[in-house]
């Protein structure tokens, strides 16, 4: 049986005579960036994410700087972030010229932990406490952070936060959803997202109207209106393409969310069946809803081994993160070294993504199951 880590072949059958049709539709409109399909994107990201405003954009990434940019974060300020994520999160931090000062992560979520948090804080000099303007919480394979004492703190320092939401469309958080929490919600489109384009993509969104406006101008290079420019923005547009494809996939997402918990309810089963919840951990749930991004299991023993074993049985699997952040070379000038994180390090040498996409059966599952319980009990 072969089970990829993720099939969208199938989804798309689902949506391809709508696709077809939009598609066609702007191709004969030949208008390609921005425009009415961007707008109305815009309007229903807000909408699903219970928030005010959202400013379409070229990819999750440049969601993160633009959001850094229009917070005014730069050179000889630090920002407080996770070093278990993709390397967007801290690389947009480094990009504006500002510093990422991480922090430790939870031993069951992998998001950034308040505890290690208020403990980072509360270590630093006054001097240094004083050139931090932002916190970026990531909410890690498509659960939310724990948000309410990263938000207190932030407030109680005037801080600014910015959601990492690339995996999180649609997550809530004590009834909030991801994207409404912060100051801004930044998203990815990118095609294995649970809310994917065909291409790179994503979307800010923001409760304030003047960090709207804001966002929007420093979209187009910081031109307001058009050739006038009080602020050096950058070329952030989203295509009208990526935005209709994503505004038709919109309406299926619910479902699909609801069929990835499904299948984590399923694999639960599977794995205490077969007698494997003692030594395969499994993702925990803490909060309201978890979208499953990513179905993350932790293997204390020989992860690197199962992967292996996995692939030549022809199951899909990924390392979701095999290095953290603060020991990737291009950072080395912060000063980090291996321990001082212990926790994301651990994570980054026992974690295992399983397939878990909506169209996933339950015979793949069963299948995923078996082929790790015979590597477990060999």
């Amino acid at each position: 049986m072969n089970v990829p880590l993720l099939d969208l072949r199938a989804q798309y059958q689902t949506i391809k005579d709508q696709v077809l049709e939009v598609t066609e539709a702007i191709y004969e409109s030949q208008y390609f960036i921005l425009g009415p399909h961007v707008d109305d994107l815009e309007k229903k990201i807000a909408e699903y994410c219970r928030v005010g405003h959202a400013v379409g954009v070229s990819s999750g990434t440049d969601a993160l700087l633009l959001s850094l940019m229009a917070a005014g974060i730069g050179p000889g300020d630090r920002v407080l972030t996770t070093p278990y994520t993709f390397f967007a999160t801290a690389g947009a931090v480094w990009r504006v010229g500002a510093t990422p000062v991480f922090v430790d992560i939870d031993e069951t979520t992998y998001n950034l932990s308040p505890d290690r948090l208020q403990e980072a804080v509360a270590a630093m000099d006054e001097t240094t406490r004083q050139t931090v303007k932002a916190i970026v919480p990531v909410h890690l394979y498509g659960q939310c952070a724990d948000m309410d004492p990263i938000l207190k703190l932030a407030a109680e320092h005037g801080w600014v936060v910015i959601e990492d939401a690339a995996q999180a469309i649609g997550a809530e958080y004590r009834g909030r959803r991801a994207g409404s929490l912060g100051d801004y919600g930044c998203f990815s489109f990118f095609p294995s997202k649970n809310l994917g384009a065909f291409g790179d993509g994503g979307i800010v969104t923001a409760r304030d109207q003047a960090v709207y406006e804001h966002l929007k101008i420093l979209r187009v290079h910081g031109g307001h209106p058009k050739y006038y420019h009080h602020y050096v923005g950058g070329n952030f547009r989203l295509d009208a393409l990526q935005a209709a494809i994503v505004a038709i996939k919109l309406a299926y997402l619910d479902g699909w969310s609801t069929a990835r918990k499904a299948n984590a309810a399923r694999y639960r089963e599977l794995f205490a069946a077969a007698g494997l919840t003692d030594r395969i951990h499994l993702p925990v749930e803490k909060e309201s809803r978890h979208i499953y991004n990513q179905f993350v299991i932790r293997v204390d023993k020989r992860r690197d081994a199962l992967k292996d074993h996995l692939t030549a049985q022809s199951i899909g699997s990924e390392v979701y993160y095999p290095v953290p952040l603060h020991l990737q070379a291009c950072f080395a000038p912060l000063g980090y070294a291996a321990g001082d994180f212990p926790v994301a390090e651990a994570a980054a040498r026992s974690t295992l993504a399983l397939p878990i996409y909506p169209e996933l059966t339950e015979a793949q599952q069963a299948y995923v199951v078996d082929t790790i319980a015979a590597f477990v009990n060999a």
